[in-house]
């Protein structure tokens, strides 16, 4: 198992939680994105930095994934990439998403598109919490300690 990160959206707080995670348990987690970015000196914490471009970091992500590797991201057509080469999506408000949710959030995603197409706009999500920062940590240890031991 290794963790990817889509790291252009990830709040710092789930980024935090993700290094000590890494240390604690070595596991190789790849920060992606098309800036430089900031991360502890462990050998096992790496980033890729991307050409910019819509869908870039998201797609190579995407070609990189394997069976049974942790994606962090919230962007939902990423989540449905990763889920169907058979690993699992995690978005920073702690929810796991499952290939049955997967098709629901792309169905709703693509309802929320059309409405601001047409000009009603709907607000962005709410500010992460500290209760989505546990539920985020929560299926984090889940898994690690499922697919590691650790």
């Amino acid at each position: 198992m290794r963790i990817w990160v889509d790291a252009d959206a990830c709040p710092n707080m789930i980024k935090e939680v993700l290094f000590r995670a890494a240390i604690r348990t070595g596991i190789e987690l790849t920060l992606v994105a098309n800036k430089t970015l900031q991360k502890p000196p462990a050998r096992n914490i790496m980033s890729l930095q991307v050409a910019s471009g819509f869908d870039v970091a998201d797609n190579e992500i995407v070609k990189r994934v394997e069976k049974n590797d942790l994606v962090i991201t919230s962007d939902i057509p990423l989540a449905a990439g990763v889920i169907a080469k058979g690993g699992f999506a995690l978005n920073p408000r702690g929810e796991l998403y499952s290939a049955d949710s997967i098709r629901q959030k792309l169905n709703i995603r693509d309802f929320m598109d059309t409405l601001r197409a047409s000009g009603i706009h709907s607000g962005g999500p709410p500010t992460l919490s500290q209760s989505d920062k546990q539920a985020f940590s929560n299926h984090l240890d889940t898994l690690l300690t499922r697919y590691t031991g650790k």
